[in-house]
């Protein structure tokens, strides 16, 4: 019998890993399944842009696994057994179940309410494909001098109010800020930063932490009050607890906890890759959400899901954090470097050739989801042993 791996979620981290594994291991020993919510890859890193109201293609999952043995199971996971290893979901068949013998989590994240009042009600966010589209079609029906205020310092933060300020010079767009906005990047990177606020128009709200979101404005915890016609939340992330619910050991955060291969620390059959994973980088921290995270993550689970089947010798993948690419528009951006301790270096690369990079970065990224078994080699990897149906791990 076949050794069945699946795959659950086909961001970029679960769909590479897919292709990787199609790739690397025997059709004729091992099934490989995808599951998926929706039928299309969502590029996350661009859907500010899409929601701002520029075109942004989202390639089919049945075109990227066509030809390369995965097979696509379009459903929602509902919940996930480790002991009895299967899978429960629905979809428009209705509810099934999926049995494995390797699973590998890849679901991802979404958007962190935090407990504030109001915004699961009032507040919009760019963190999925549905929830972008509903803000596209409340921005489009926004004219002069509507107001939008984006709430988060962070990358999505950063990213979505020069991005919406950008194409649409018409509306007024501020940010409302914990802090410093970029404290952790350099100084220079910094001024750069601000000089970029103040060349789009950006009014910025430093140090102020929304407490709650009404229908036209946000209150801040010393009462001020912000009105905006649309609040985007970009104030974090948060993953589903479907993990925590399985019995899977987690962290505080709801992240699956992995060993220094990706694999969970209580089912040595489960691998989690992405955001979803609790991965302790090269610098001894938990690597940050991220999609450079998500790509280093489902290269070691990948490796350690073939070499143990195939009885080869794990190999390490580096995780490091190397830096962080933010986008200030389409014509500028900040390339910024850090060090072990993910503390910024005083150089950082800045203005249309960060931009340029930026964008390279993005295409890269796409075009290595499209052709996810790209040089996929005549001979694939063999198992060493067959699965054993009755509970007994395949390979230690």
């Amino acid at each position: 019998m076949k050794h069945r791996i699946v795959v659950l979620g086909a961001g970029y981290a679960g769909a590479f890993a897919a292709g990787n594994l199609a790739r690397r291991l025997s059709p004729a020993d091992t099934e490989i399944t995808v599951v998926n919510a929706v039928p299309d890859f969502v590029e996350r890193m661009r859907l500010h842009q899409l929601a701002i109201g520029h075109d942004v293609a989202f390639r089919k999952l049945a075109d990227v696994f066509a030809g390369t043995g995965v097979r696509l199971r379009l459903a929602r996971v509902t919940g996930v057994d480790p002991e009895r290893r299967t899978v429960a979901v629905t979809g428009e068949d209705g509810d099934g179940e999926l049995a494995y013998d390797t699973l590998l989590y890849t679901l991802g994240s979404s958007v962190a309410h935090h407990g504030v009042p109001g915004v699961a009600e009032y507040a919009f966010d760019v963190t999925g494909r549905s929830s972008a589209l509903r803000l596209r079609e409340r921005l489009a029906g926004l004219g002069e001098g509507g107001t939008v205020l984006v709430v988060g310092e962070g990358l999505t933060g950063l990213e979505t109010a020069t991005e919406f300020a950008e194409s649409r010079p018409d509306l007024s767009v501020a940010l409302a800020a914990r802090g410093e906005p970029g404290a952790w990047l350099s100084p220079k990177a910094r001024r750069h930063l601000r000089q970029a606020f103040d060349r789009l128009g950006i009014t910025v709200h430093e140090h102020t932490c929304i407490e709650a979101v009404e229908p036209t404005r946000a209150i801040a915890a010393d009462g001020t009050a912000i009105p905006a016609d649309v609040i985007v939340w970009s104030a974090g992330f948060a993953v589903h607890p479907i993990a925590a619910a399985s019995g899977l050991e987690v962290a505080e955060t709801g992240q699956i906890v992995v060993d220094r291969t990706m694999r969970s620390v209580s089912h040595p059959d489960v691998y989690a890759a992405g955001d979803c994973a609790y991965a302790i980088g090269e610098n001894g921290r938990p690597l940050p959400m991220s999609c450079a995270s998500a790509g280093f993550t489902n290269m070691q689970a990948t490796a350690a899901i073939i070499a143990r089947l195939t009885g080869s010798q794990v190999p390490t993948v580096g995780l490091k954090y190397h830096g962080n690419h933010i986008s200030l528009g389409r014509r500028d951006a900040i390339f910024q470097m850090v060090d072990e301790d993910v503390r910024s270096k005083d150089w950082y690369l800045g203005g249309r050739t960060a931009a340029w990079l930026k964008s390279g970065i993005l295409k890269g990224s796409g075009w290595s989801i499209a052709h996810p078994t790209f040089g996929m080699p005549k001979r694939r990897r063999r198992l060493v042993t067959a699965p054993d149906r009755a509970g007994a791990k395949v390979a230690a």
